[in-house]
């Protein structure tokens, strides 16, 4: 039997800081591919150092941007990391071990999120974090579709869990995170009015408190003190902000027809 091949996918924008960090930890791969999605500072010329293959671009929608970046692999297996999230050791043995096997065309891996250096194990969902994601598949058996920001995958054949974890350096501190939730918010709110949504007044102030006890209380984010605290508010705000967003640009458009286009 041949053995099978594995690509390291990594998509990357203006992330000169990380890179090296990220394709180190995972040069033990077939292939490391490096997808850079807009960048405009060294992270080209690092990964290039470090022997990855490199695609250049710019896509606005999250998932043509990860189609593309699966569509440069050659590998009969691909693992994807983000240039902030690292392969554990752990991870690494079993990932080398399962390649050989024939039990599931794509594997769930568990995720540890970091706000700094601190795991923060409690509290985490609803777009500010993943406890895991289908990060490690068989070529033609994860699919993206369409969005600008958490847009969804499509998985076909056998489902695998790994037990091994993937660091995710998620913030640096609390006021990185809560630029991730501006960014973030308007980016739904973009995809919203592009789709013609605009979410109820009602929906979205149930949902307000809804997502806040889910994450502080139903996901033990108590427990974090007040990294538990920022993350439910989180949670909480994302479809508040989302939907303020839409009516602002649905506003604008109204008064500016032509500029909206």
């Amino acid at each position: 039997m041949t053995a099978s091949t594995l690509s390291l996918l990594i998509v990357a924008r203006n992330e000169a800081g990380r890179i090296a960090d990220c394709i180190e930890n995972g040069l033990w791969a077939d292939e490391v591919v490096v997808l850079l999605d807009r960048s405009e500072d060294d992270t080209g010329a690092i990964a290039e150092r470090l022997g990855a293959k490199i695609v250049t671009g710019g896509w606005g929608n999250e998932g043509e941007r990860r189609t593309a970046g699966i569509e440069a692999c050659s590998c009969d297996w691909i693992v994807e990391l983000d240039a902030d999230e690292r392969l554990s050791p752990a991870l690494q043995t079993e990932i080398r071990h399962n390649l050989s096997s024939d039990i599931a065309d794509y594997f769930v891996i568990p995720f540890r999120n970091y706000v700094g250096n601190r795991w923060v194990a409690h509290g985490w969902g609803a777009y500010n974090g993943v406890a895991a994601k289908a990060c490690l598949f068989r070529r033609g058996h994860k699919q993206w579709l369409g969005g600008t920001v958490h847009p969804a995958i499509r998985l076909d054949g056998r489902r695998g869990a790994l037990v091994g974890h993937i660091d995710h350096y998620v913030d640096d501190n609390i006021a990185e995170m809560y630029d991730r939730l501006n960014r973030y918010s308007s980016a739904a709110a973009i995809d919203a009015i592009a789709r013609g949504e605009q979410p109820g007044a009602l929906s979205t102030f149930r949902r307000f408190f809804s997502r806040f006890i889910k994450s502080y209380w139903q996901r033990r984010g108590y427990r974090e003190g007040r990294y538990g605290v920022a993350l439910a508010l989180f949670s909480a705000l994302y479809p508040v902000l989302t939907h303020i967003k839409i009516l602002e640009g649905m506003d604008k458009s109204s008064r500016d027809p032509e500029g909206a286009d």
